[in-house]
């Protein structure tokens, strides 16, 4: 932050990327830049566009280039091109890019926004200034719930609070939408209606599921998962997620819990080409009963 702080403060900007996961403020930071330099004038000076919809060689070419070869309106010597989403454009879209920012720097400077830095051709990467965002700590979510929680006159109890942060990853954009979708039922927001509402069951549910299964009660954990993908509507891929956070905290040894996170990696594979998400987890259950047993 202090980085950027001091390009603004000096009117000096290079063209940046930031690379980092969904809802963690990419995209804020770039408005908050753009605001601030160009203050009233920054609807004239600001494009933004996401190259997930708009990803072909002729956006380059025809829409970047025509805003990017005029002067900026106001004081600032440069206009400033918000590029979203940069890891979705076309390798030929990105050769066209690394074009254009070296032809226009004088009038024009690029922002970049992608999830996967890895994504974006080695010239684009290294005519820029690339900042790395990590998801938000749990200090900072707790900060904003409690915001939120005040300006809209909520309650939310503590464990629902922890289980916003667990639901969430560090996602602030996630977090909302279910902070949203919860006061919409009630104003005060309990654990229960946390999870219910974010379509995810609580930890202590999937935990129960699995000491059936390593207790050797197979059928008793097959009903009871079943039972909880139903209540909450969960798809398989999500129930894998949760059962591989679980596993770690189960009492087994290290070895047992490294096969079976093994099994987690390998059942989620055959559910993304295609497999019956039931029979699946059905297989992953009985791992469980045969490590147990």
């Amino acid at each position: 932050m202090k980085r950027v702080k001091a390009f603004v403060e000096q009117q000096n900007l290079p063209h940046l990327l930031f690379a980092g996961p969904a809802g963690v403020g990419k995209t804020s930071l770039s408005l908050v830049i753009a605001k601030k330099l160009f203050k009233d004038l920054w609807h004239q000076n600001f494009l933004e566009l996401n190259a997930s919809d708009e990803r072909g060689i002729d956006i380059i070419r025809n829409k970047v280039k025509d805003f990017a070869r005029t002067r900026a309106i106001g004081n600032v010597p440069f206009k400033i091109i918000y590029l979203d989403e940069c890891d979705a454009l076309t390798r030929e879209a990105q050769q066209a890019l690394r074009r254009t920012m070296e032809n226009y720097t004088q009038t024009c400077r690029f922002i970049l926004s992608a999830n996967y830095s890895s994504k974006i051709i080695e010239p684009i990467q290294s005519r820029c200034v690339v900042f790395r965002f990590k998801q938000l700590d749990k200090k900072d979510i707790i900060e904003i719930i409690e915001k939120i929680a005040k300006d809209e006159k909520l309650k939310i109890d503590e464990k629902a609070k922890d289980a916003l942060y667990e639901i969430c990853e560090g996602d602030c954009r996630k977090l909302e939408n279910i902070l949203q979708s919860s006061a919409a039922i009630a104003e005060h927001i309990t654990e229960d209606l946390v999870h219910s509402m974010a379509s995810v069951a609580k930890p202590k549910e999937i935990r129960d599921v699995l000491e059936l299964a390593l207790s050797n009660k197979f059928i008793d954990a097959r009903n009871k998962l079943l039972g909880l993908m139903l209540s909450y509507g969960l798809a398989g891929i999500d129930v894998i997620k949760q059962i591989q956070k679980e596993i770690l905290d189960l009492g087994i040894d290290n070895k047992a819990k490294m096969i079976l996170i093994e099994k987690c990696g390998e059942i989620e594979f055959r559910m993304t080409e295609g497999s019956d998400e039931f029979v699946q987890l059905e297989a992953l259950l009985s791992q469980f009963a045969l490590v147990g047993s």
